[in-house]
């Protein structure tokens, strides 16, 4: 029987000899523009991963299924302006890379410092952000912070990722959609034509079949806004009319069996708890353990 590690992901032990999955945490909140909390989200997601059951359909046996499963002590905020967070978050998750990171936050605020991160092991204009998400986050600039968790593709953009794959966007600026239509580097997927009754289904299929071909190194980026608000109740900014669970769950698993891409990592982010109603964090947790499930099964079939 497994023993039971109180503070770990799911958990479990901690890993003995080298990581095979690093689950990081983000606690990071500076540029929130509506509901507060993120900085206790990754917490708060890793308590309730010890409550996920440890069988997927995907393995041969319970997680960690053979593998070394690392939790990481979380990034410890220093830094007296934004700048210098930013620059401890790439830091902080530069340390990991050697491993499959699955990052707990905390604010989409993080994502440029985790492609920053990324570039000292790939070219960034080699790699396809996939963006579950409610928000286009293409804005250049939200009330003059241009590091704002508004901005965050945009940044990534703007320090050299190459393509960025978006699925469940359903609230953006003029702004942001005129940068959709003028740039050849972004493909969005809005929640309203995926979930249209009429023709919905078709653009679903779409989504699966380009996810099936990508080629190179690849991340997941996951704001748990994506997701129907009836999931994420207590998000930094829940918004109706999103995708439901099982979609983003396929999604996951799409990536990680597509056939020339190298899953790189995740991050899910913007998880606000509630101690009154937990389904946010637990949501979060339960797609944590999905993006690790999914990585070990791809890990185990090229392995055979």
């Amino acid at each position: 029987m497994t023993e039971f590690v109180d503070g770990n992901f799911l958990g479990l032990p901690e890993a003995t000899g080298a990581a095979d999955v690093s689950i990081l945490s983000v606690p990071y909140e500076l540029t929130t523009s509506y509901g507060q909390g993120t900085s206790k989200g990754p917490a708060a997601a890793l308590k309730a991963s010890q409550q996920v059951e440890l069988y997927d359909p995907l393995l041969p046996s319970d997680l960690p299924c053979g593998f070394a499963l690392h939790t990481a002590e979380p990034w410890n905020g220093a830094g007296s302006s934004l700048a210098e967070q930013l620059a401890g978050i790439e830091e902080y998750v530069s340390g990991h890379l050697s491993t499959f990171p699955v990052i707990l936050g905390g604010e989409h605020g993080m994502l440029p410092s985790i492609m920053r991160a990324l570039s000292q092991s790939v070219s960034l204009s080699d790699l396809t952000v996939v963006q579950i998400d409610a928000h286009a986050d293409l804005r250049d600039e939200l009330d003059g912070d241009r590091d704002s968790h508004a901005c965050a593709v945009r940044r990534s953009l703007d320090i050299g990722v190459g393509k960025v794959l978006q699925i469940g966007i359903r609230t953006f600026a003029r702004e942001e959609h005129e940068f959709i239509q003028e740039t050849s580097n972004v493909d969005t997927w809005l929640a309203r034509d995926v979930l249209n009754p009429c023709g919905g289904e078709a653009k679903w299929l779409d989504w699966l079949d380009t996810l099936s071909s990508i080629e190179g190194p690849v991340w997941l980026t996951l704001d748990i806004d994506g997701l129907d608000s009836v999931y994420v109740p207590t998000t930094g900014t829940p918004v109706p009319g999103g995708l439901a669970y099982w979609q983003v769950v396929e999604t996951i698993e799409t990536i990680a069996s597509a056939p020339a891409a190298q899953w790189l990592g995740a991050d899910v982010n913007e998880i606000v708890p509630d101690e009154a109603n937990h389904v946010t964090e637990f949501t979060a947790a339960m797609l944590a353990t999905k993006i690790v499930a999914a990585h070990l099964a791809r890990r185990l079939e090229d392995e055979s």
